[in-house]
């Protein structure tokens, strides 16, 4: 069984920003991808950042060029730097990761998410 915790959400103004972690615990051999989704209400959930355990990240144009993500292998942990926050970026942020299994295999993980609001 793996854990995933997020923390860091809240309610910034537009334009502001927000760091958001994740940690990840329990049965962990190593985990290959993590990452972060959303679910704005009445959308479905999409993808906002994911990062390899080598390091190679992939975003979402909507965030590209303003959300970070990082990772700390040694750690298991994971963090999403949000900076100018719109509006649109309101939703419930969701941690993602594929973690690899003692027969080696992939299990995927999520968290339970945090409440992200962008509103003045």
């Amino acid at each position: 069984q793996v854990q995933l915790v997020e923390s860091g959400g809240g309610l910034v103004q537009p334009g502001g920003s927000l760091r958001l972690s994740c940690a990840a615990s329990g049965s962990i051999f190593g985990i290959h991808v993590m990452g972060w989704y959303r679910q704005a209400p009445g959308k479905e959930r999409e993808l906002v950042a994911q990062i390899t355990r080598f390091g190679s990240t992939n975003y979402a144009d909507s965030v590209k060029g303003r959300f970070t993500i990082s990772r700390d292998n040694a750690k298991n942990t994971m963090n999403l730097q949000m900076n100018s926050l719109k509006p649109e970026d309101t939703a419930v942020y969701y941690c993602y990761a594929s973690v690899i299994t003692a027969s080696g295999g992939l299990s995927s993980s999520w968290g339970q998410g945090t409440q992200v609001t962008v509103s003045s």
